[in-house]
């Protein structure tokens, strides 16, 4: 691929931009890392088993869709993805740049790369319709940031971290009258569960239908997939809430926290996140994180407030528009 845009030349000749291939997967992993640890938060890296099963999608093409940028003794510097995360329209990047190599324009061709290969989707997208970039960062990232905003991005918003360190074991949770909790089953459950997923997030910022395909595929193919730390909440024979838990890169990790419509503001949603503490804490794991939207329209960070969890790093989300028109709530 072509690393000048617009004449303007962005790399030396000790730096080359290529596709990804297989065979990159452990030097990306460790790319990842370590910007995640300049930036304080290695609990938001990924493994290469993680990074497989994002390659995997049937969605990715590794040879237009992920790049890297490498050093002449082939040292992995660089890394961008792009995904069509909605009807080609939301268009999505992901990259990274090691610390000892910032300033040097791998950043500005990784995010061009990007952007070229976000004007071909855009062609895809439905005639009228708003498309735009989105694309996440470490806020304390000043470097990123500052490149974001010269290529045109502008904050759109703010994500949080957050985390508890149990002392102890946590308060024995509450439930709803009428609510309680059944072993997820594999195989019998899924469908359920993925459709309490779907309706429980309608209210994000962002949320757009999964298939059921794409949900089974993202939560299932981990080799660490553990459905004992899957705690779903049955009302008789419908599912009020879903915690879908697992372990991330050495903490106990809260994956999916959704209460549906019909049971929420009933004290669920806290049962839900304090009996998974409880079962982290029997296993021996203290620590325990999740992700939330520093703005969700539902309170859920008032919720792990309550719970006594705290923001443990933030991340901002920058947006550019490639073409006006109606938005996809719309």
């Amino acid at each position: 691929m072509d690393t000048k845009l617009n004449d303007e030349p962005l790399l030396s000749p000790l730096l080359s931009l290529r596709a990804v291939k297989w065979t990159d997967i452990n030097a990306v992993a460790q790319l990842i890392y370590d910007v995640c640890k300049a930036n304080g938060d290695t609990t938001v890296a990924v493994t290469p088993e993680e990074l497989k099963i994002e390659w995997q999608d049937p969605g990715l093409n590794l040879e237009t869709d992920v790049w890297l940028v490498e050093t002449n003794d082939g040292r992995v510097v660089g890394f961008e993805e792009f995904y069509n995360t909605h009807a080609h329209a939301v268009l999505q990047a992901d990259g990274y740049v090691h610390p000892e190599f910032k300033g040097k324009g791998i950043g500005t061709t990784l995010l061009r790369a990007f952007e070229e290969r976000a004007r071909k989707e855009m062609e895809l997208a439905e005639p009228g319709l708003r498309v735009s970039l989105k694309s996440s960062i470490d806020s304390h990232d000043e470097a990123a940031r500052t490149l974001h905003e010269n290529e045109g991005y502008h904050t759109l918003r703010f994500f949080w971290r957050m985390e508890i360190n149990l002392q102890g074991p946590p308060p024995a949770p509450l439930w709803p009258a009428g609510v309680e909790l059944r072993p997820f089953i594999k195989g019998k459950d899924d469908r359920s569960v993925w459709e309490a997923d779907q309706e429980a997030f309608l209210d994000h910022w962002g949320s757009h239908p999964i298939s059921f395909e794409d949900w089974k595929h993202r939560k299932f193919s981990r080799e660490d997939f553990d459905p004992t730390l899957w705690m779903i909440a049955w009302d008789g024979e419908q599912i009020a809430g879903v915690c879908e838990n697992r372990y991330r890169m050495g903490i106990g990790w809260i994956g999916t926290l959704g209460v549906r419509r019909p049971w929420r503001k009933k004290g669920l949603g806290l049962a839900l996140l304090l009996h998974s503490f409880g079962e982290f804490y029997k296993r021996g794991q203290k620590t325990i994180g999740l992700g939330v939207d520093a703005s969700n329209p539902t309170g859920a960070t008032r919720l792990y407030q309550k719970a006594g969890m705290h923001v443990a790093s933030e991340f901002v989300t920058y947006e550019k528009e490639l073409r006006p028109g109606r938005s996809l709530e719309e």
